[in-house]
């Protein structure tokens, strides 16, 4: 069950890789060519796992680096490795199955957001290759919109304010617990997806109000968002 008072939200904003977009199976592959030397066809398998346990801390580094306020410099370093690609127009994306049908399934009352980390280029890259649904995106918010990153809140308060909404209007929808807390500390809405690399578990300590097994299962809280 959802505590999630849906007749109130406005608008859904959406995290990027893991949640829209399905990057954490291709990064799985890139760890498994060098495992399966060792683990054959058990290298995917042995991926998976190492990547999973490298998540929760790495997420905690992220929220240690934002409450010493080095987040800045990392942002910088982001962007710098960005500017370093002959080519960041990125349009080779993966949708996590069945999320361009939720995203149409949505209705158009409700406006819809991204807040990610990656860059201005990458996103535009994203809308570029799925145009059927890149109308639907009012705002979308990246590393270089804001002076900190998440899980600091102004992503997300940013990504309200080009809305003119109150972030209790928002709702967030992500795969890690750094989404959890950013939305948590700017005072929106939280729902959590198993779809990437975040358990269930940390993403109700990070303050999850709703989890799905997909972000395509979004559509099953759709009857309850129309009311």
């Amino acid at each position: 069950m959802s505590s999630i008072p849906f007749s109130e939200i406005q608008a859904i904003l959406f995290d990027m890789d893991g949640t829209l977009i399905d990057t954490d199976d291709a990064a799985v592959e890139r760890v498994a060519r060098w495992l399966r030397p060792f683990f054959g066809e058990a290298g995917a398998e042995r991926a998976r796992w190492l990547l999973m346990q490298i998540e929760s801390p790495a997420n905690a580094l992220i929220t240690l680096a934002d409450r010493f306020h080095l987040d800045e410099p990392l942002k910088w370093f982001t962007t710098w490795r960005q500017s370093r690609r002959k080519d960041p127009f990125i349009a080779n994306f993966h949708v996590i199955p069945g999320v361009l049908e939720m995203l149409h399934a949505i209705p158009e009352h409700y406006r819809l957001g991204i807040v990610t980390t990656r860059s201005r280029h990458q996103i535009e890259g994203f809308l570029a290759q799925f145009p059927d649904i890149a109308p639907r995106f009012e705002v979308t918010c990246g590393s270089q919109d804001t002076r900190r990153l998440k899980p600091h809140p102004s992503p997300i308060q940013e990504a309200a304010r080009r809305l003119n909404l109150p972030e209790s209007a928002c709702v967030m929808v992500g795969d890690t617990s750094v989404d959890m807390h950013a939305a948590r500390r700017a005072g929106a809405w939280r729902i959590g997806v198993l779809c990437g690399f975040g358990r269930e578990g940390e993403l109700r300590r990070a303050g999850a109000q709703a989890i799905l097994a997909s972000t395509a299962d979004l559509s099953q809280l759709l009857p309850k968002i129309s009311d």
